[in-house]
């Protein structure tokens, strides 16, 4: 019975290896099928057949998702197209599969190149940083790399004028509010309006209560009349002064002439009968 137990149990890890080793060369034959896709599509590329390398490098991603070099080189066929938004997507699906520091690096810096086109700089220079933590001694990443941190500077520069412009705007704003509130405040108060023009009205008159303007013309008009009148020289009459003189002349001549016919008519004789 004993020794029943042990035969099975051989037999059983000698079916369990072997199954393992089918499953293994079974993984091995798709890798391969997977890289071969590659090759195809490296080919196409060089061939400047994009079209038919895009379908080979998705054969091979669909066959093998973590075989890095299907995506890779697929996310650099987009690069090439300008299509920078699949590429972005292709190569970091390529930086999470790679397992070697060197894929990880390659992967890395294209992302970066890629963020730069999209003038992403911030991001670009994270993703060098990541470039160099793969393989600090690449020169063109590091090159790359003060290229980026230079351009995020200049735009960090340039976000916080925008932001300090748009403080100013807003102030500004809030001071033509509260400018057009105090207007709209003096339109709707009557009492200001009604005082203010008391107070021009007060400006106007003179310490009697009188109108300035009333005053201002009477005097005017007296100085005009006093300029039409000739004045009085020493020794001479005036034209009213000759006038009341030359009336005062014919008063007395008229009571003199009635008077010497009064006396006339007295010493004449009252007829009584009429001259035949």
């Amino acid at each position: 019975m004993k020794q029943l137990f042990i035969i099975c149990l051989c037999l059983l890890t000698a079916l369990s290896y072997a199954q393992d080793k089918d499953k293994e060369k079974e993984k091995q034959l798709i890798l391969e099928k997977a890289n071969d896709y590659v090759y195809e599509g490296n080919e196409l590329v060089d061939a400047d057949n994009y079209i038919f390398a895009e379908m080979e490098y998705r054969k091979a991603i669909s066959k093998a998702p973590s075989v890095v070099a299907g995506s890779y080189n697929l996310g650099n066929s987009y690069y090439e197209k300008g299509n920078y938004e699949e590429a972005l997507y292709r190569h970091t699906q390529a930086a999470e599969n790679a397992t070697s520091k060197t894929e990880k690096h390659k992967a890395y810096h294209n992302i970066g190149n890629i963020l730069m086109k999209e003038e992403l700089c911030k991001e670009a220079v994270e993703a060098y940083k990541n470039a160099l933590r793969n393989d600090p001694t690449d020169d063109e990443t590091r090159y790359n790399f003060a290229i980026a941190k230079a351009c995020a500077e200049q735009q960090n520069k340039q976000d916080q004028d925008k932001e300090e412009d748009k403080k100013d705007e807003d102030k500004e704003d809030e001071n033509k509010e509260e400018d057009k509130k105090e207007d709209d405040q003096k339109k709707d108060d009557p009492k200001d309006d009604g005082d203010q023009d008391k107070k021009e009205g007060d400006d106007q008159k003179d310490d009697e209560g009188k109108p300035k303007d009333e005053k201002d013309k009477g005097e005017q008009k007296d100085d005009q009349k006093q300029k039409g009148k000739p004045k009085p020289q020493p020794g001479q009459l005036s034209p009213q002064q000759i006038k009341n003189l030359l009336e005062a002349m014919n008063n007395q001549e008229q009571k003199v002439q009635e008077k010497i016919n009064a006396e006339k008519q007295k010493g004449q004789k009252v007829k009584t009968e009429k001259d035949w």
